[in-house]
């Protein structure tokens, strides 16, 4: 259950994440609105970084390929109903 948690709290991210410019580079940011477990451990791998203190993190490349093969494994159902 905890992966899924973590799985869902990365897909989650992802989906309500912005764009943001900084020193030349765009990242993507989110609010860390979530379990601190799951933001945890996603920190350890990579997905994620940020301050402790920040309200937000931004996702790592890795974080953004992990979150659309996610998107994919939850949402492919759906892309073919409609």
């Amino acid at each position: 259950m905890e992966n899924k948690i973590e799985e869902l709290t990365l897909l989650l991210l992802y989906l309500t994440s912005w764009k943001e410019e900084e020193f030349s580079d765009t990242m993507r940011r989110s609010w860390k609105g979530y379990s601190f477990d799951a933001l945890n451990q996603l920190t350890d791998q990579d997905y994620l970084r940020g301050d402790k203190k920040s309200k937000s993190v931004y996702l790592t490349e890795a974080g953004i390929e992990e979150a659309k093969k996610l998107m994919e494994k939850y949402f492919v159902g759906e892309m073919y109903r409609e």
